[in-house]
């Protein structure tokens, strides 16, 4: 038995806004390039296809980290892999500052992608042992949602620290970067030894969710085959926004840096509203009587909607009905992701490290997409068809859910409503 019993029921939450904090520090160091890509893409003379080799090493890095820490994971205590992961990718956000040409850049986001690879395993793996099934969904979208957090603090921080000064997109770098080594005092605080050990369903004795089918038969099975296709297809897309929104404003559509930076804590707090909205839904479709698996499905599927909307972004002229467009296709885009982790947490609770690594695989396996897409702003000066195509990538993940996903049959679950 787990010594999570020692603690208050808001206990667990705590832990799941611990996860939020650590998802806003991953998202910090990871879009603080983006925020300034124009700057650093024209102090080092890049193109826009080194621009894109850039994202694209990073993508990969995080694949293989997110299957080495996902293996690691499932072997060692969770309580010490996850601070190791976050101290090793704040340190190298903060050498990021040093980098003087292509290459030293190149290299420190490579690193940094192979370190914020172990956040994912590693959250997820805590979530699943912190809260039953039908709680999955709304744990996610808090741990989700940092992510959101952390995108609308990084550009509102660089007005602050940006300069005239083509230099000044150093300091803030560093700054980012330390604000994780507060993180691991309160985590270590907060997480005894064994209060992850053993996952929720296992405490409720309920063998259907907990239990032990050996590894090769997961990943040979009709799930994993979704999960892979689901995350390649959202993670992509949501990469891609990431990655390149701020030059499309400013390059695409000719919005000042400053108009840009002030418009982008705006997209990724619509961006939260759709995470926390996406886990919002789930409850609600569940308490009112569809099964947790419906209630994904059917929230999936509107979040793939709104997503889409990119399409018809992609080929407005600038103004506020282009920006509300955005806005509202950032909420979907991100709001299918609580939904695709509380998935992962349908597999064995002995494989969740693993799955969720090979999960992180699959999700960055499009990287390539990264270097195409700056190839074809290159070749035609335009980034529209790119944002077209890839804002379509959310509705034909929703249709792979929806076609071949299989629910296992389970004990009838009361719908909580406490």
């Amino acid at each position: 038995m787990s010594d999570t019993t020692a603690h208050s029921p808001a206990w667990k939450w705590l832990v799941c806004g611990l996860l939020l904090y650590a998802s806003t520090i991953n998202y910090m160091d990871r879009v603080t390039l983006s925020t300034v890509a124009t700057r650093v893409t024209t102090q080092f003379g890049l193109s826009q296809e080194q621009y894109g080799n850039i994202e694209f090493g990073f993508g990969w890095a995080f694949a293989l980290g997110s299957l080495i820490f996902g293996l690691l994971v499932d072997r060692l205590p969770v309580r010490w892999v996850y601070p190791t992961a976050l101290a090793l990718w704040s340190t190298v956000g903060i050498v990021t500052a040093h980098a003087r040409d292509y290459h030293e850049l190149l290299l420190c986001r490579i690193l940094l992608g192979l370190f914020e690879g172990g956040h994912w395993p590693c959250a997820i793996k805590t979530t699943r042992a912190l809260l039953e099934p039908s709680q999955r969904s709304m744990g996610n979208s808090v741990l989700q949602s940092g992510t959101s957090i952390g995108a609308i603090a990084t550009p509102l921080l660089m007005r602050l620290l940006l300069t005239p000064n083509p230099e000044s997109w150093r300091g803030a770098f560093q700054i980012i970067g330390a604000v994780g080594y507060l993180w691991l005092v309160v985590w270590f605080l907060m997480v005894r030894g064994r209060d992850l050990a053993v996952p929720a369903e296992t405490r409720a004795a309920n063998p259907a969710a907990a239990g032990a089918e050996s590894l090769w038969r997961v990943l040979y099975s009709r799930k994993m085959l979704v999960v892979v296709l689901v995350i390649a297809l959202i993670n992509t897309w949501w990469q891609l926004l990431r990655a390149w929104l701020p030059k499309m404003l400013q390059e695409g559509r000719g919005y000042s840096e400053a108009d840009m930076l002030s418009f982008l804590p705006l997209f990724y707090l619509a961006t939260d509203a759709g995470v926390f909205a996406a886990g919002g839904a789930t409850v609600w479709l569940h308490r009112r009587g569809a099964s947790v698996h419906g209630a994904r499905v059917a929230t999936f599927g509107a979040c793939a909607a709104f997503s889409a909307l990119a399409v018809v972004a992609a080929f407005m002229p600038r103004g506020p009905g282009f920006l509300g467009v955005l806005l509202l296709a950032g909420a979907g885009a991100l709001g299918v992701f609580p939904l695709y982790h509380a998935l992962t947490q349908e597999f064995s609770a002995r494989h969740q490290g693993t799955i969720s690594g090979l999960g992180g695989v699959a999700a960055w396996a499009l990287s390539p997409a990264q270097k195409l897409f700056g190839r074809l702003v290159d070749q035609t000066g335009s980034f529209d068809t790119g944002f077209a195509v890839a804002g379509c990538f959310p509705v034909v993940a929703f249709f792979v859910l929806w076609l071949l996903w299989r629910p296992d049959k389970a004990p009838n679950l009361v719908p909580e409503r406490r």
